[in-house]
């Protein structure tokens, strides 16, 4: 039977100063949101539920606590999208200027690269054609 060996807890100040740090910027925050939000939780639930209750004006505030985010968040979609189509306005002004340039190199390389390769190849196919010339020659005789 093996025992398994117990280590101890190191007791140097970095270990406690991490065991302190620990407790006071993790569980202590996530303790206090957490009964904060057990206490919201129950309050509503109170304000709510009552004899007076209002469920409707609940409903509405929460309703405008919801929308709130998302219309910000559209607003700052509508103001990126407003950039781009004034961007891509001012783009089309000056493009086909551009465009037009870059055409015409294109087709002017597309020329030239294709000269290069006939020229490459001319030399094969006219030993080819000797060759073809040759054996059709003598295999004529």
């Amino acid at each position: 039977m093996m025992m398994k060996a117990v280590h101890p807890k190191p007791v140097h100040e970095s270990y406690q100063r991490h065991r302190k740090q620990l407790t006071i910027q993790i569980i202590l925050p996530v303790t206090l949101a957490a009964i904060l939000f057990i206490v919201m939780v129950v309050l509503v639930n109170l304000a709510t539920f009552r004899d007076n209750g209002e469920v409707a004006r609940w409903a509405a505030i929460s309703t405008i606590w919801i929308v709130i985010p998302i219309m910000i968040a559209s607003l700052i979609f509508l103001v990126v999208l407003v950039g781009i189509i004034y961007l891509l306005a001012r783009l089309l002004g000056i493009a086909p200027t551009y465009t037009s340039k870059a055409q015409n190199f294109v087709h002017k390389l597309g020329i030239r690269i294709r000269l290069a390769a006939n020229a490459s190849v001319k030399p094969v196919m006219f030993l080819n054609g000797v060759g073809a010339t040759i054996k059709a020659i003598l295999g004529r005789k």
